[in-house]
């Protein structure tokens, strides 16, 4: 699996490159997109990154002229995450670069083939969440350990 998506990410860094983009740059550039009004702390728990991983990508992105950081200004301490008319522009671009690499690394599977991946997919996804849930019961289920 993870050389099957390695494949992917390196696909698609090949076919975003003419816009000097890397995965780990355009994927908040495109959550941006469909999100706006956040800030960098939200982005990286959404798209599942380390905080500084994601600053580092903001920054690299903020020098290509595709974003801009803008101080709340109602809370001092909140810095909003704005994409500037030309990352609009290269974020459209994302689905349509993805669709195409999706499409050539599923060539030759019938639709039914797909589906059925899909589905094995989703338990496997499934499968996790209750091993991660089983592994680390909330608060709730620990008995209380003061005497």
């Amino acid at each position: 699996m993870r050389r099957v998506l390695s494949s992917i990410l390196q696909a698609a860094d090949a076919q975003l490159a003419e816009q000097g983009l890397t995965y780990v740059q355009w994927l908040p550039l495109y959550k941006l997109l469909l999100c706006a009004d956040t800030n960098s702390s939200t982005l990286a728990k959404d798209l599942g990154m380390d905080p500084a991983s994601v600053t580092r990508a903001l920054d690299r992105i903020e020098a290509k002229g595709l974003l801009r950081r803008e101080r709340s200004t109602t809370d001092r301490r909140v810095v909003h995450l704005v994409l500037t008319d030309a990352g609009r522009h290269v974020a459209t671009q994302v689905p349509q670069v993805l669709t195409r690499v999706l499409n050539g690394h599923l060539q030759g599977f019938s639709h039914a083939e797909c589906t059925l991946m899909l589905s094995l997919l989703q338990r496997m996804l499934a499968n996790g969440d209750a091993l991660r849930d089983a592994w680390n019961p909330s608060k709730e289920a620990r008995p209380d350990p003061s005497p």
